[in-house]
């Protein structure tokens, strides 16, 4: 009886590290709300020492193409307006301009291009060095969104990406 208790202590003891690091783990969640209003996927995002790690899965987007993807300004998912209540593109200070082919770009927010596939699901895990879940360029409470086209990664002010497919406040 008290080897079985040593050994549950020194289990309990090697899991403490491991515990300890979790609880510093950044994590958030968002809900992808459609054009309609109704649920069409989810996002889990991490915090990493070096930006934010997405992994995503949205249905009932455009078939078989490449969408824009990006983080907005303001957390806010509306459907009867279009989504438009979640702003631009998240751009902390201002400074840059919109696109990965701009010379002075780009915005905090911009993330690559993103596949659809034949059924209109889109399932990626995307990594934006440029943000931070908390902190100056905190993305928590912000929308990550998905167009209906592609960006072009230039044109000002959001790559000519389209409407606005589906919406989601980061929580």
């Amino acid at each position: 009886m008290k080897t079985i208790m040593i050994a549950a202590g020194l289990v309990a003891l090697a899991a403490l590290p491991a515990s300890a690091q979790g609880a510093t783990q950044q994590e958030a969640n968002a809900t992808f709300i459609g054009k309609d209003g109704k649920e069409t996927g989810r996002a889990t995002l991490t915090g990493t020492s070096a930006g934010v790690l997405i992994d995503l899965e949205v249905n009932g987007l455009p078939a078989s193409q490449w969408v824009a993807f990006h983080v907005h300004e303001t957390g806010t998912c509306d459907a009867s307006d279009g989504h438009k209540s979640a702003g631009g593109h998240f751009n902390p200070g201002g400074s840059a301009d919109h696109g990965y082919l701009s010379e002075n770009g780009p915005h905090a927010g911009d993330m690559p291009n993103q596949w659809v596939d034949g059924a209109g699901i889109l399932r990626a895990q995307v990594f934006n060095s440029m943000v931070t879940l908390d902190g100056d360029k905190a993305i928590r409470g912000k929308a990550l969104m998905i167009h209906g086209g592609k960006d072009d990664y230039s044109s000002q002010p959001s790559g000519d990406a389209g409407d606005r497919q589906a919406c989601a406040v980061i929580e």
